[in-house]
């Protein structure tokens, strides 16, 4: 089954001064284009959810959406209207602030999302899930919708609503590392994971 990879670049950048982390240099290239070198391969297209910028954004070849909700709503409007837009009757989400994401994270959503007949797959490593590295089906978009028209934001709640299934990482626990503020930024720059 295709699926839709969906970079979640919609934030405020709250904890990194209100700038926008996606297109922060990192390593000599903005740390989207990391991320976007790491998931391309994986997925058969791919998405950027931004909120401002999107000129800059557009310019790595890929579609831009921005949320249908206003006020930087989280994760979940990235996620929803990517699940509008999506081409594929799958979509997997990364953040953009994650340029060490596994080369298997795609894969191994996907076996377990079949083999347990979930409507969404989840990372974790240990005992610590990663809600915003997931796969699910694009048909749960009004479902999705519903829930955010209620004025609901938190993607644990969401989930809680789905059946879905946690996939261990715990073998590649580094690869989630993801870098908020300036000082993880340069200190990711001199010791970043190995991939």
């Amino acid at each position: 089954m295709k699926i839709t990879g969906l970079i979640l670049a919609g934030g405020r950048g709250s904890r990194m001064g209100n700038i926008d982390k996606g297109l922060q240099s990192f390593r000599g290239e903005p740390m989207v284009a990391q991320v976007l070198a790491r998931l391309t391969g994986q997925v058969d297209e791919v998405l950027i959810n931004a909120n401002r910028r999107l000129d800059e954004y557009a310019g790595f070849g890929h579609r831009v959406v921005a949320d249908a909700i206003d006020g930087f709503a989280g994760p979940l409007a990235g996620l929803h209207v990517g699940m509008i837009h999506a081409s594929h009757p799958l979509i997997a989400t990364v953040p953009c602030d994650s340029p060490f994401l596994p080369l298997d994270l795609i894969l191994r959503l996907s076996a377990a999302m079949t083999r347990d007949n979930a409507d969404l797959a989840v990372a974790r490593t240990f005992d610590q899930p990663h809600p915003v590295f997931c796969l699910t089906k694009t048909s749960l978009a009004p479902h999705l919708q519903a829930f955010l028209e209620s004025g609901q934001r938190k993607i644990d709640k969401w989930y809680a609503t789905l059946k879905v299934v946690e996939v261990p990482f715990d073998d590649e626990e580094a690869a989630f590392s993801n870098i908020n503020t300036v000082d993880e930024l340069r200190s990711f720059e001199q010791s970043a994971p190995q991939s």
